[in-house]
Parts: structure tokens; sequence; C-alpha cells
């Protein structure tokens, strides 16, 4: 596990928090720490986790250096990503997410991806922005925001790359519960711990039967779908 993933325990609940110091953008190194921190959650038995990124920055998204060093590493990194989005999607104890600050496109994707999800209230902007620096968003990102946001909202968010501050994400579904910054990570961890409570497999099999045929329908093109996009143009 590389620095920028530190996993801890509290009861029952690991936590996992992305901090790079800086956008906390998701490079190859830090997508591999995050699934040895699910590796980890997994071998533990963990009843549920908190995954959280540092103040003011969840995610802004894939390394843009890394999207722009070739088609091959663009693939590679944007496949890795919709890997971990997916094993959070379909992660089988409860995923809960403390939105620590803005979360843009793959930091949103993520959002997506969270059983639950509770933002910090503050001047952050979440969103999908691809569209607005010029790449086509990928199939799985875009039906992961399906499954999560509201129709009344999917437009706007996915084609027109809408951004939203926290409570408009919230009304939007990009987060279940806005809260004070100071009160997040307890907010979070109480969320998770009452979570922790529901029993597997019943907890397991029902969320691979809400789920399943969306995963189904971005497994069955997501090399494919991948392999068509171009890297961003910066801003």
């Amino acid at each position: 596990m590389n620095e920028s993933v530190r996993y801890e325990r509290r009861d029952a609940v690991a936590l996992l928090t992305f901090d790079d110091g800086k956008a906390n953008a998701l490079s190859p190194a830090t997508v591999a720490a995050l699934q040895a921190a699910l590796d980890r959650a997994e071998a533990e038995a963990a009843a549920a986790l908190v995954l959280s990124g540092r103040a003011g920055r969840f995610s802004a998204g894939f390394d843009l250096r890394v999207m722009g060093a070739g088609p091959q590493a663009l693939f590679d990194l944007v496949k890795a990503g919709a890997e971990l989005a997916l094993r959070l999607y379909e992660f089988p104890r409860p995923v809960v997410i403390a939105c620590t600050g803005h979360a843009l496109a793959a930091g949103a994707v993520l959002l997506c991806a969270g059983d639950l999800r509770v933002g910090a209230r503050g001047d952050f902007k979440i969103g999908l922005n691809e569209v607005a620096i010029q790449l086509p968003l990928p199939t799985f990102a875009m039906e992961l925001a399906r499954a999560r946001l509201t129709p009344r909202h999917f437009t706007q968010a996915v084609t027109q790359a809408a951004i939203f501050d926290p409570d408009g994400a919230c009304a939007a579904g990009y987060l279940d519960e806005v809260v004070g910054v100071d009160a997040l990570h307890d907010v979070a961890l109480a969320h998770a711990l009452r979570l922790a409570a529901l029993p597997d497999p019943a907890f397991r099999l029902t969320k691979q039967r809400e789920r399943g045929a969306a995963v189904a329908a971005i497994r069955a093109t997501l090399e494919a779908d991948i392999r068509t996009l171009t890297a961003p143009v910066p801003g």
C-alpha cells in the first residue's frame, strides 16, 4: 500500500483514507493501493468500510498526466479505475463514502459506487465534467451514474457536464446526506456501524441482485468502450 492510502480499523469497520497531499488524483499506484486496501478489508472480514479523501478534496479524478501519456497509458488507467469503481459497487459489505470536498470526473464516479454517501458542506464542486474537457464519458461511468442519479438530473449531469455544490449534489443523487465538515467523519462512521449490523449473506445476495444487471452490461462493453477514448484537453 503506498503512502497516499491509509488503512485503519474502528471496531468492525475498515477506514480507508485517500490523501496524496494534492488533488487526490487517481494514478495507477493509487488505484492499486486502494485495491490492496479493499483486499485487506475482505481478508479481515470487515463488516463495513468507510472511504474518505483529504480535507477539501475527495478526488479530482484520473491523473491527467497519465491520461495524456499515450493511448495505452490512458487505457490502462481508465480500465483500472473502472475496475475499482465496480469493485466498490459490488463490494460484499456496506460501503460508506465520506466526501471530504471536491469530487470531479472519476471522483464523482466513485461516489456513484458507494452504498451511502455523506458529503461535507462547503464551497465544493461535485460532478462529471468529462464532456467539458472534451472527453466522452465512458460507458461504465454513465451506467453507474444512471443507477444512482435522479432521472431529472441525469442528462444535465452526464451530457451537459453540470457541476453541483454539495446540496445540489445531494438533490441530484451523488450524495445521500450533507453535514458540516467537523461532523463528516463521525456521521460516516455512525452510518457504517449501523450498516455493519446487516447480516450476511442477506445483504450480499440482495446487493448482487440489485446491481448485477448493470455490472453485466458494463463488463460486456468495458474494454472496447475504453479503446474509443482520447486524452482530455487540459483546461
